[in-house]
């Protein structure tokens, strides 16, 4: 996620190391390269161009505070600028309505189906909704069943009527069935098209005038930069939308969308998806999100993700099987589940500050802890339940199911065998603790 332009900005900062303050032609030199990245990441010129004349105006009225180094003053400010560049604030979704009726719109390809998805994913499970996903995209064969899938995969009940090609009817109906069926969150799914025309747009303004939302949110392809800009306005001066989500963003984004759209139409981001998953959706926050732009990382995201997985009941149960000497890999793969969770591994360690620049050349797998969970689903239940049985010719058949080596599952047992020992020394910290050691393993 915006590595070109991270990588960029650094460059841009080392213009300024050695010097004992900021003046006129350094700072000019730093933000030459700043402008240039901006570009390069398919920012609109005049937008970075504004950018860098306020980020110049501050540097030369401030004093550098004797703290700080001339280069980390700069890059405060840049920080500054971006968050306010991308909203300054956060902006959260209005649930308001019975039921809240949320209509979502975008060109064809945009992830606009996927995304209604995970709305309706995130809306179930972190704010106990009962939702109601719409298919009215009566016009391309798959779109239907597409939603019908993944309305399945999240258990969450699809509105279709596949014969009928007035999508302002199915709308209406739909919310009539979700007010006599108790859902207090419909999702609609609208038509897109491959480029914005006048049959779309009307198309989607009778929808809106009809069925009145709470919230309107334009998704768009964050990889799509520019363009991606300007079909949000187009859309935003039929729609008057409440908001932007941003898709694609795991993908090699230049990160022009991000940074330009809400100054083009001064409408938020409020959410991003980051990652194939129904889970991989994040509330957008332009502080963290320009922290992460800088390399600084995003540990209060890292850390919200893993309070979500946090089972305290479960953590409970470990400690106690901790104190009996009776942890073992059933309990071992339960907390390699909870890290999954949390989304893609080399999101996770972006967010470490300092690592995700360090790491951005390793390709680290999704499938991270694949290797660790074939060897422990190759173990008998009473492997798993008490390791000590395992001896060397245990070790052969497990390493000849799994596809390993002995020497893989001799690795792998030493580590258990390590962090078994820790977790008993720390008793106090339980699961918590447990999950930051796993994440090492996981590399």
């Amino acid at each position: 996620m915006f590595t070109n332009l991270s990588d960029k900005l650094d460059k841009a900062f080392h213009v300024l190391k050695g010097h004992g303050k900021i003046t006129e032609i350094n700072v000019a030199e730093t933000l030459k390269e700043v402008r240039r990245a901006l570009l390069d990441a398919d920012v609109n010129f005049k937008i970075a161009k504004e950018f860098t004349n306020r980020v110049k105006e501050k540097a030369l009225g401030q004093n550098v505070l004797t703290t700080l180094n001339p280069g980390q003053l700069l890059v405060k400010i840049v920080k500054d600028e971006l968050t306010e560049l991308m909203g300054g604030e956060t902006v959260g979704i209005n649930l308001g309505g019975s039921p809240t009726v949320i209509l979502m719109s975008g060109l064809q390809g945009s992830g606009k189906t996927t995304f209604s998805g995970k709305l309706a994913n995130y809306l179930k499970k972190k704010k106990a909704k009962q939702v109601l996903l719409v298919g009215c995209d009566v016009y391309r064969p798959a779109a239907i069943n597409q939603l019908q899938v993944v309305g399945e995969q999240i258990g969450v009940e699809v509105y279709a009527e596949p014969d009928n090609k007035n999508p302002v009817e199915i709308a209406q109906n739909a919310i009539k069935h979700a007010k006599a069926n108790g859902k207090n969150v419909v999702i609609i799914d609208t038509a897109g098209r491959l480029a914005v025309d006048e049959e779309m747009m009307t198309e989607i303004s009778n929808i809106h005038k009809a069925v009145q939302p709470q919230e309107t949110l334009f998704v768009v392809d964050s990889m799509t930069g520019q363009d991606a800009v300007n079909t949000a306005k187009a859309f935003n001066d039929i729609l008057n939308f409440e908001g932007v989500i941003l898709t694609k963003l795991d993908g090699d984004t230049r990160g022009g969308a991000a940074l330009s759209i809400k100054s083009v139409v001064d409408k938020p981001i409020k959410f991003i998806g980051t990652g194939e998953k129904m889970e991989a959706i994040d509330v957008f926050h332009p502080d963290r999100m320009a922290d992460r732009i800088l390399g600084m990382g995003d540990v209060v995201s890292l850390v919200e993700r893993a309070q979500e997985q946090y089972d305290e009941e479960e953590a409970r149960k470990i400690q106690k099987k901790i104190a009996k000497n009776q942890f073992g890999f059933d309990d071992f793969l339960k907390q390699i589940q909870q890290i999954k969770k949390m989304g893609n591994m080399k999101d996770l360690v972006g967010m470490i500050p300092g690592v995700g620049k360090a790491m951005k050349d390793v390709d680290i797998d999704d499938d991270a802890f694949k290797g660790i969970e074939s060897i422990i689903y190759s173990m008998t239940p009473a492997e798993r339940s008490k390791p000590a049985i395992i001896n060397a010719s245990r070790k052969k058949r497990i390493a000849k199911g799994s596809g390993t080596s002995v020497q893989e599952v001799n690795q792998l047992m030493k580590q258990f065998n390590q962090m078994s020992k820790m977790m008993k020394m720390m008793q106090g910290g339980g699961g918590k603790r447990m999950m930051q050691m796993m994440k090492g393993m996981g590399r």
